[in-house]
């Protein structure tokens, strides 16, 4: 009989040193290491699920605590104008990851005190802002004169390394043929990588057994993507 599987979570490793920097973050990752020389306010990073945006913030948010500024993450979703002073407390700088979801006056009121402080803010997001339907016309106009930076999607070594990042966050050991499996039949994106390591990770503790090329030719194949 086939064990249930238990999901107990995992803890991404989120520090500087688990950072893969690549040709398709590197200009990202360039902009960031300009702070406090930013030309704005306000900058945005852009890029699809599970390209590493959330953990270049928090390499960010290190960065700046290490030079001794104030840093605040805020969830956008939380975000009303009212509470934005609260929100924010003594911070200069501040995260705002999944930017798209605040509302857009309490937005513009986090943009305009964290200016009026001499702080920055990183917005970051799916998409950059000038592909937003955005309805204030100053929010807009702040936003849009801010520079915006993109993670592009991974080509083959940093798609290797990417599984090799998320297989040892679950503490999954696995060898360079599975990855190489994967690499040529997978979804080229960072959220398919993620994706197939959390389905492999699954059927490895249901089966009781290690993560292997005839595994994960069995996981893809449930799915169709098998060849």
């Amino acid at each position: 009989m086939a064990q249930l599987p238990l999901d107990l979570g995992h803890l991404p490793a989120l520090g500087r040193e688990d950072f893969l920097l690549a040709g398709s973050n590197q200009a990202a990752v360039q902009w960031l290491e300009t702070w406090p020389a930013w030309p704005a306010p306000s900058l945005a990073l852009y890029g699809a699920s599970g390209a590493g945006k959330t953990h270049l913030a928090h390499v960010f948010a290190a960065r700046v605590r290490d030079a001794g500024g104030r840093l605040g993450f805020i969830d956008p979703t939380a975000l009303t104008v009212d509470a934005v002073p609260v929100q924010l407390g003594d911070a200069t700088d501040l995260v705002l990851d999944g930017a798209r979801a605040a509302p857009e006056e309490a937005l513009l009121h986090l943009h305009n005190l964290v200016a009026e402080r001499g702080g920055h803010l990183l917005v970051v997001a799916t998409e950059p802002p000038a592909q937003w339907n955005i309805r204030l016309a100053d929010l807009r106009s702040r936003l849009l004169a801010a520079p915006a930076v993109g993670i592009e999607p991974p080509d083959d070594a940093l798609l290797a390394a990417v599984l090799l990042k998320l297989f040892r966050d679950r503490q999954l050991t696995v060898t360079e043929d599975v990855i190489g499996y994967l690499i040529a039949r997978i979804e080229r994106s960072f959220a398919g990588a993620r994706d197939i390591v959390g389905r492999l990770d699954k059927a490895a503790l249901a089966q009781q057994r290690a993560v292997t090329v005839p595994l994960a030719r069995a996981v893809l194949a449930e799915s169709g993507r098998d060849t």
